[in-house]
């Protein structure tokens, strides 16, 4: 609602400084105020066909429709700085009400054909050979110097790339094996941002082209103030379970920033490895769309029932379908195996040769193979299963490999406040959800009233990594909010083995889809 109050009063603001505007233009004011009929009479004054106010109507192109009216306009008063650009770009109300204000700026006629006649003089002096002719035409306004028409096309491309980035697509590399075997450390994939809906930045004083830090320096590339609401366009897809999504790391709002990556403040307190990598890391805390991205699987949506009993997922009692080269962790013992041929099964082979391995099914019967009395050992996770969400040992005594049953909020939903209910929903309450919470004695204190039940405002999933046994995921941190889906992955563009160049290239994973099960 706030962005759309924002883009009201944005759009009131046009109309007003078209309403100055025009009569300059021998345009009746009033036209200025009329939706629609202003961008016909616009598209006259900078000498475009009345159709040409047709691309408004198309989303994400309006964008550059738009700017380019703006500046056109504004060139149609005389006004050729790269300065009067820009400010036409950034915020055009500004420039046309001082244009309209300024009794010295006149109109100078539609911009448009006066240019088109201008490079038609150029071409034909070029043509023709006449150097003198050529620099007659340097005295016209429409010239540009190379320093000039670099810095346009550099700031154009990069507009232009930060608005796909932004906006439609964003390439991604994948840095860890928590999706392992269905996406490799060093696989680049494409991620569409419009198939679950476009969400518009809330983050807009940063630097164009960098998600959250810059390289080298490591400092934070944004800042946080000010800030717009968020607001998200309409979907074209709705999220699926069993397919990769990307998504904003929920509990990366608050973080310490480690040379390898970044940290909570909970992983800090009870992690001493994690404390040590940490160092004297300040806290730093961070809006949505500024939170590390990660990509898992979804393995559960809004309203679905999960519980893994014995490894296996079930979704509201059913067992879920698996990754085919879903993995775990396994301890192997051999004295016979070919070791570079178990590295050409895209195995990696521990240090020590026994543990850990990371299996899908298919290398679990390559290996055994190979060896008839090799000892291949699921590995027990039980001992390393403290700290999973929710981080209620007194109520939940779940483990990576039998968790839940829990409940994923479902926007409209209600549920019940309890001793056991609110360890699972209170970041929801508290945090993703925006309100004032607080605990006194047994009574749960939401906007300063007592309650026992409380309504989700929005959707949640549950994601999971492919590599079972090596992804910090949903069991480690909880929901994600609807709010923080960055988009879906499409394909793979590029993959280097192992993230490294240097060990060459996997071409047949190159032009590949990234979120298939198979």
């Amino acid at each position: 609602m706030s962005i759309l109050i924002f883009l009201i009063i944005s759009y009131i603001l046009l109309s007003i400084s078209l309403y100055l505007l025009f009569p300059k233009a021998n345009v009746k004011a009033v036209k200025g105020l009329i939706p629609g009929v202003n961008f016909v009479e616009w598209c006259k004054i900078i000498g475009r066909k009345p159709a040409y106010a047709l691309w408004l109507l198309f989303p994400i192109v309006n964008i550059f429709i738009y700017c380019g009216m703006a500046v056109d306009l504004v060139r149609s008063f005389n006004k050729f700085r790269f300065v009067h650009s820009a400010l036409a770009v950034i915020y055009a109300p500004a420039i046309f009400t001082m244009i309209a204000l300024n009794k010295k700026d006149v109109y100078a006629g539609p911009v448009i054909p006066r240019e088109e006649e201008y490079k038609k003089q150029v071409a034909d002096a070029i043509k023709t050979n006449k150097p003198r002719q050529l620099e007659k035409l340097k005295a016209s306004p429409f010239h540009k110097s190379a320093i000039r028409e670099w810095t346009e096309a550099i700031v154009f491309a990069v507009f232009a790339a930060a608005f796909i980035r932004m906006f439609l697509l964003e390439a991604y590399k994948i840095p860890t094996p928590s999706m392992e075997g269905s996406l490799l450390v060093g696989d680049f994939l494409f991620v569409s941002k419009a198939h679950y809906g476009i969400r518009t930045p809330m983050t807009v004083a940063m630097f164009p082209l960098l998600h959250n830090t810059i390289p080298f320096i490591g400092s934070e590339s944004y800042q946080e103030k000010p800030s717009l609401p968020y607001f998200r366009l309409p979907a074209l897809e709705s999220i699926d379970r069993n397919e990769p999504i990307v998504f904003n790391w929920p509990v990366g709002d608050s973080v310490y920033l480690s040379p390898v990556r970044s940290y909570t403040a909970q992983q800090v307190r009870t992690n001493k490895d994690v404390a040590a990598d940490v160092g004297n890391a300040k806290l730093i805390t961070r809006p949505i769309d500024k939170k590390d991205h990660y990509i898992k699987r979804c393995i559960a949506i809004a309203g679905d029932s999960l519980q893994i009993r014995d490894k296996q997922v079930y979704i509201n009692g059913v067992a879920a379908e698996n990754p085919d080269h879903m993995q775990f962790m396994y301890q192997v013992q051999s004295t016979n195996l070919n070791w570079e041929r178990v590295a050409s099964l895209g195995i990696k082979v521990p240090q020590n040769k026994i543990v850990p391995y990371y299996l899908d099914q298919e290398q679990v019967n390559a290996l055994k193979s190979m060896d008839p009395a090799i000892r291949i050992e699921p590995f027990d996770m039980t001992p390393y299963s403290s700290g999973l969400f929710p981080f209620d040992e007194q109520h939940f005594k779940w483990t990576v490999d039998n968790y839940g049953p829990i409940y994923i909020p479902k926007k409209g939903a209600t549920v019940s406040l309890t001793p056991e209910t609110i360890a699972l929903y209170r970041r929801v309450i508290d945090v993703y959800e925006n309100n004032d919470y607080e605990e006194k004695g047994n009574q749960y204190i939401i906007n300063g009233q007592p309650a026992t039940t409380y309504t989700f405002k929005q959707d949640y999933f549950w994601a999971m990594g492919d590599n079972r046994h090596n992804s910090e995921d949903s069991r480690a941190w909880g929901f994600v909010p609807h709010d923080h889906i960055v988009g879906k992955p499409l394909f793979i563009w590029f993959s280097t083995k192992d993230g490294n160049m240097s060990n060459g290239i996997n071409w047949n994973r190159v032009m590949t889809s990234a979120y298939k099960m198979k």
